[in-house]
């Protein structure tokens, strides 16, 4: 018995960049023919990240033409495949086209662009596996040739990135320092999750981290996602040759670099963008950082949390949960047979 392919498929759409609730709708789009190439997927999961709710604002680093379907991060099972597909098979797992937007029921997409997704891990885990672990991982491998030992700062830790770093870097011998902005809120699970030190982000957060770790230990990595003040705490809490990696600025705020610190301690800092890495980097270098992602979360060194699940209908509310403060983990996005 064939399966019948659809011509329309109902997405989170918008047709004009703005705030979430102005701008997006639910609505019926077409779908292309399939394709003796193409494959038809529909959705399993989707994530709602910060970048996408930059997207739809106007205000991310790149944005798609209007009108455009929401959504960055998304898997879907291959409902049927193009008469010269070969490769891909119905059932199959793959992250959906993000450049098409991944907030939709179902896509018509080119074979050869799909990635397959391992089916082992559960859908709600897979899912996150192409923007916030690849990042942990990658902040802690390309900018400093870290050391069994070595010490790791980082601001936010408490962010989906930051709970993956804490993870990896135990994992592989390294000791971090988290600041947060409620350590009386956060310390416990941060500290499960292999935090050597969760402190306050505040305005004596330097001196603090110099009591705790002495003043002959030094991190040589700093990890800033907020800018501004925190930013700067980060900077003079590295030692001789250390690096900021910057990889994005929750505040928006300037950061004003210490001038003492860049001469005397020879600092460098460094930017990171996951979207610029995905796209430059070669297969063999893609192939291996997701193995090693996948390898991390099916064997539970690396967890990832999920605070709640909505259909693609109810994206209103699924886009004021993940606003809101005092989430624990993502907000998702279920297919319609989940």
């Amino acid at each position: 018995m064939s399966t019948a392919i659809p011509t329309t498929s109902r997405a989170v759409r918008y047709h004009a960049t703005g705030k979430p609730e102005a701008v997006l709708h639910f609505e019926e789009t077409a779908l292309a023919p399939l394709g003796d190439s193409d494959a038809l997927v529909a959705l399993e999961a989707a994530v709602i990240h910060p970048s996408d709710l930059g997207m739809i604002a106007g205000t991310y680093g790149r944005l798609r033409p209007l009108p455009a379907v929401a959504g960055r991060e998304g898997i879907g099972r291959v409902v049927k495949v193009g008469a010269g597909v070969t490769w891909l098979h119905v059932g199959d797992r793959v992250r959906m086209p993000e450049d098409e937007g991944v907030w939709r029921e179902s896509v018509i997409a080119r074979a050869g662009s799909l990635r397959h997704v391992p089916c082992d891990i559960p859908a709600e885990i897979a899912v996150m596996s192409f923007i916030n672990p690849p990042t942990a991982l990658l902040l802690l491998k390309n900018f400093v040739d870290l050391q069994h030992g070595d010490w790791v700062i980082q601001n936010a830790a408490n962010s989906a990135v930051g709970e993956c770093v804490i993870q990896l870097a135990k994992a592989r011998g390294l000791r971090t320092v988290n600041l947060v902005r409620s350590p009386e809120k956060h310390a416990a699970r941060l500290t499960a999750f292999g935090a050597d030190l969760v402190l306050a982000d505040d305005k004596d957060a330097l001196k603090t981290i110099q009591a705790a770790l002495g003043k002959n230990i030094a991190p040589r990595l700093a990890l800033n996602s907020i800018g501004g003040t925190s930013a700067v705490t980060l900077l003079r809490a590295l030692g001789q040759d250390g690096v900021l990696v910057t990889f994005g600025g929750m505040t928006g705020d300037l950061v004003r670099f210490p001038t003492r610190e860049f001469i005397f301690n020879n600092i460098t800092c460094r930017g990171f963008w996951m979207d610029r890495w995905a796209r430059t980097a070669s297969e063999d270098e893609l192939s291996t950082v997701f193995a090693e992602v996948y390898a991390s979360l099916r064997s539970g060194v690396m967890k990832v949390a999920v605070d709640s699940t909505y259909p693609l209908e109810d994206y209103a509310a699924a886009i004021a949960r993940a606003a809101a403060y005092g989430r624990n983990g993502k907000v998702l996005f279920k297919g319609k047979d989940r």
